[in-house]
């Protein structure tokens, strides 16, 4: 008759997720706040990197700016892949307390994001130190703009290696290797995120000194969001993410001793 529960019928499937710039607003009213502190940890970070660039492009010391990506770009490795994590997290809908998930990953990962964090911050710094000072250099229009597209491949390149570090334990090469190789695979994903990340780091120097009121309500977060937005249905096909964290939880439901932490899809480029 309808009048008691059936306990015999199946579960509601889940609602398809939402494609677009739907699915990127609902991200957003959801986890803002995550990505608001994971951002602004990630700001905090950069902070002896944004200072150390300053301080070299305005006195014009090429030392300065070898220091700077060598040490300021080890100091915000970690808080940049806590920020790829968070949002990672957000992506694949995963619940879980904020700090504690921020936290754990920030254990886990902060020794390896030492190496990567020097080696993207120097080849950054370089670039933009040399970009700079074409003028006061010479150099060249050729030689400006590769310095340009360098700086803009690292800056591309370090948009997958950070949630790469994130999601899994590899090799200096293999982050590399699988880095360029996501970046030419999904191109066009690739240069949406690039540009989010380029216009973002533009419209910042254009409003200097303005940008530093904005800086810690946009923090990191506004760029990074969209970006990674962009190029996860890539990472998630190359790395079969949530497919791997659904057989693991699987798992787990089976088997409640055996513990893991974060997500750890394979060692596979």
């Amino acid at each position: 008759m309808g009048f008691l529960p059936n306990y015999d019928r199946a579960p509601a499937e889940p609602l398809p997720r939402r494609q677009g710039i739907r699915r990127l607003f609902e991200l957003l009213g959801r986890d803002f706040w995550a990505f608001f502190r994971a951002g602004f940890l990630a700001l905090v970070g950069a902070v002896p990197y944004l200072l150390g660039m300053f301080l070299a492009v305005s006195s014009h010391v090429l030392l300065t700016a070898l220091l700077t990506g060598i040490i300021g770009g080890a100091l915000a490795g970690p808080q940049l892949c806590g920020l790829a994590d968070t949002i990672l997290r957000a992506l694949r809908d995963e619940p879980g307390f904020w700090w504690h998930t921020y936290r754990r990953a920030w254990k886990r990962n902060a020794k390896e994001c030492l190496l990567p964090g020097a080696i993207l911050g120097t080849l950054l710094s370089m670039q933009l130190f040399f970009l700079l000072h074409a003028g006061v250099l010479e150099l060249s229009g050729g030689t400006g703009a590769m310095l340009a597209a360098g700086a803009l491949i690292t800056t591309g390149l370090a948009l997958y290696v950070w949630p790469q570090l994130a999601l899994m334990d590899l090799s200096l090469g293999k982050l590399a290797k699988n880095a360029a190789l996501l970046f030419v695979a999904q191109l066009p994903r690739s240069l949406g995120g690039l540009a989010c990340l380029a216009v973002y780091g533009i419209l910042m120097l254009r409003l200097f000194p303005l940008s530093t009121t904005l800086l810690p309500l946009t923090n990191l977060w506004l760029p990074a969001v969209p970006a990674l937005f962009l190029i996860y249905p890539g990472l998630d096909s190359s790395f079969a993410i949530e497919e791997t964290l659904a057989r693991r939880a699987a798992g787990e439901e089976e088997s409640p001793d055996s513990g893991s932490d974060g997500p750890d899809p394979s060692d596979e480029g």
